[in-house]
């Protein structure tokens, strides 16, 4: 690969303290298991979304991670996870950021942190 191709995409790599879970929560939230390799590693997948995750046995890791999906309809998402019952994880409330984005927050069981937003159009 030359240096001026470009590259097609990037993955989150997350932490998972229990794939069971990882996996049961993710599922929950929309995301269809792709891949999973017992003790060592799982792929999700919802859209053209993707998340990766490895095997990690240090709690704070996950609670210090953290990745940004950008969708073309946070409202709608928003409004989806709100009607589900997401324990043991989170979500946070809709704001508009100064940053130009509508976002929200989602922690997953293990504390990893998905900031969920959309690009404000300018009127």
């Amino acid at each position: 690969m030359s240096q001026e191709e470009p590259i097609d995409v990037a993955i989150p790599l997350l932490a998972s303290l229990d794939f069971e879970e990882t996996l049961a929560f993710y599922n929950k939230i929309g995301f269809r298991t792709a891949g999973f390799f017992p003790d060592l590693y799982a792929i999700v997948r919802r859209d053209r979304m993707e998340l990766h995750f490895w095997a990690c046995k240090e709690q704070h890791i996950a609670e210090n991670t953290s990745c940004y999906l950008r969708i073309s309809d946070v409202d709608g998402l928003h409004a989806e996870y709100a009607a589900l019952d997401l324990s043991p994880g989170r979500m946070d409330e809709l704001a508009d950021q100064p940053w130009g984005m509508r976002e929200f927050h989602v922690w997953d069981p293990h504390g990893n942190l998905l900031r969920i937003g959309q690009i404000i159009e300018e009127d």
